[in-house]
């Protein structure tokens, strides 16, 4: 009896801490960041990769914090060139770079993660939002590495344009990977085999060759150079992804995360010291990665705990997280998405704690002291559903152990979700070209 009294007065304070939040569209859902609006970096999580509510949600932060606090720099989960199309449509660019031979944005699997209606949505008011301000444009980046292909073209296109004698010598170094185009995943089991990293000296040179003609590409296109360079960065890091995929999950891990956070690092050197960005990636990328079993059982490290590390206090870490309703999701990886149920959680995990004591959709800040703060310091299970789906197996396949406030600095909950709409294949009158999202 004195155990459930304890667990009635925790839940109780819970409930008290936890602030009622209006629908996503009222102006006054944004409100709940303009605590953080100092920071440097918001990262804004999502416990999963297809919940609708998650996006409308970073969408209506978003807008807060270009509006009313002056970001002008949003960085998402998504690979750089495909985020590149979207950037050159929300800033208005006449034109994007050239794609030759390279893969439409967004096509690969998982096409729904940002292919759907929510973040077309979003695109649409960036874009807007762009035309009408006299001041810093809003750019769109992506911060990860899976576009090898497309960047190695990238760097092709660019260095053709402004060098084409130098490109030569480029295409024949990034032709060491050309046997693996179609599955650069197997590119880590030759090298496994063979025992030493077949193109990592080529590609590296890549790199290293635009950045010693960077003074004479930027006088002729210099516009177009931190994106070339961007895109060499990644075919680098890619190498060293796929090599160790196979030999250490969690050095692949690392390393995938530690792109995240440099390209991050280079945008905001970009666009100069007061710069300031959002982050959109999921939970297990923003949240610490220190306060969950992944870092501390695992040694691994992610982009919250890097940002964290550089920024202090001015990096702003927000966790999401629902109870029930629906996802969109695949049984495996490269499946088909299907809309699935979201089983309710445990009781014995953060989400089952929210479920019993917090109203349907609120906002607490973890920042803040006091004995909520402490209830949700404890270690307790977490879910995390990527873009894979595994209801029958969901103890093993998705929870973890994490403490949530020494995780994140505030947390969006919302009891009962429901699944992103896919956007169809057919174009939407009077898309600007270069729009991903319409091809």
């Amino acid at each position: 009896m004195t155990d459930q009294l304890h667990a009635d007065a925790a839940e109780d304070a819970l409930a008290g801490a936890c602030e009622p939040l209006p629908a996503i569209d009222d102006p006054a859902f944004g409100r709940l960041i303009d605590r953080y609006a100092g920071a440097r970096v918001v990262a804004l999580g999502e416990a999963t990769h297809g919940t609708s509510e998650f996006y409308r949600a970073r969408m209506a932060i978003t807008q807060r914090l270009v509006d009313a606090h002056g970001y002008t720099i949003v960085a998402v989960e998504a690979d750089w060139p495909d985020a590149a199309s979207v950037d050159a449509y929300v800033r208005g660019a006449r034109e994007a770079a050239p794609r030759e031979a390279a893969e439409a944005a967004f096509t690969r699997f998982p096409t729904w993660m940002w292919r759907n209606e929510e973040m077309h949505d979003f695109a649409e008011w960036l874009r807007e939002r762009n035309e009408r301000t006299n001041g810093e444009k809003v750019s769109f980046h992506g911060l990860d590495l899976y576009s090898l292909n497309t960047s190695m073209s990238m760097v092709l296109d660019y260095v053709s344009r402004v060098d084409p004698q130098e490109a030569q010598a480029m295409r024949a170094r990034y032709g060491c990977l050309a046997r693996w185009k179609r599955n650069p995943s197997a590119y880590g089991g030759a090298s496994l085999n063979a025992g030493y990293a077949l193109c990592e000296h080529e590609v590296q040179e890549a790199l290293a060759a635009l950045f010693r003609n960077r003074l004479d590409y930027m006088a002729r296109d210099g516009d177009a150079f931190l994106d070339a360079a961007q895109n060499a960065r990644l075919v680098a890091a890619a190498e060293r992804y796929y090599r160790v995929m196979y030999e250490d999950s969690a050095q692949s891990w690392n390393l995938r995360d530690d792109h995240m956070f440099d390209t991050l690092q280079h945008v905001l050197e970009a666009r100069g010291p007061h710069a300031k960005a959002i982050v959109w990636a999921h939970n297990s990328h923003v949240g610490d990665a220190r306060e969950t079993e992944m870092g501390a059982r695992h040694g691994e490290r992610n982009l919250g705990q890097l940002c964290r590390q550089r920024y202090a206090e001015e990096a702003a870490l927000i966790g999401f997280g629902t109870d029930h309703g629906w996802v969109a999701a695949a049984d495996d990886w490269g499946g088909r998405m299907h809309v699935k149920q979201v089983q309710p959680a445990r009781q014995d995990s953060v989400e089952g704690l929210f479920h019993r004591a917090a109203p349907e959709t609120c906002f607490i800040d973890l920042r803040a002291p006091g004995e909520a703060r402490a209830l949700l310091e404890r270690v307790r299970l977490e879910r995390a559903i990527g873009v894979i789906y595994r209801p029958e197996s969901e103890r093993t396949s998705h929870y973890f152990d994490a403490s949530l406030a020494r995780q994140f600095d505030g947390y969006v909950w919302f009891d009962e979700t429901r699944a992103v709409t896919p956007l169809g294949d057919e174009p939407r009158p009077g898309a600007f070209e270069t729009y991903p999202f319409g091809v």
